[in-house]
């Protein structure tokens, strides 16, 4: 039923599976979206423990002004850019770490969550998954947009 198929090469010899095209077929083509691709990625980043937000300071910012207007939903892929071609995609990420995750195994885990995601769900071949990371998030961060929020809130 499915057109994805895999054969083992042999003009090197090698027993490497090779994918066929799953988004191209004889009875037509799949083209996928760059705000899907970013979505997939932007979750998948997520998922990753040590990963406190995606985006730098003012995409946060207007993030978090967009999910307080009543109807306004989060936007999975903020921090998130994507060039995807027929058959390829490139992810960049920018996030926010948490204070004390090590920052290469976190890069690591986020590439790997994220390569892992895409490819699955589009059957696209991620060539590449950059990651910058913008900050570091400090547990007395938290207290301190907490009291400032309970001051602010009855005047």
């Amino acid at each position: 039923m499915s057109e994805t198929t895999t054969s083992t090469a042999r003009s090197t010899g090698s027993a490497t599976p090779v994918k066929a095209a799953p988004l191209s077929s004889s009875q037509g083509t799949t083209s996928i979206a760059d705000t899907v691709v970013s979505k997939i990625a932007g979750i998948a980043a997520k998922d990753v423990s040590g990963v406190h937000a995606l985006g730098g300071g003012a995409s946060r910012a207007v993030g978090a002004l967009r999910e307080r207007i009543p109807g306004g939903r989060v936007n999975h892929s903020q921090g998130i850019s994507v060039e995807v071609g027929e058959t390829q995609a490139a992810v960049d990420v920018d996030l926010i770490a948490e204070y004390g995750v090590a920052i290469a195994d976190l890069a690591s885990g986020v590439r790997r969550n994220v390569i892992s995601s895409v490819e699955r769900m589009t059957g696209l071949q991620v060539t590449e998954v950059n990651i910058s990371v913008a900050d570091v998030h400090l547990p007395e961060d938290d207290a301190d947009e907490e009291s400032e929020q309970r001051t602010a809130r009855v005047q």
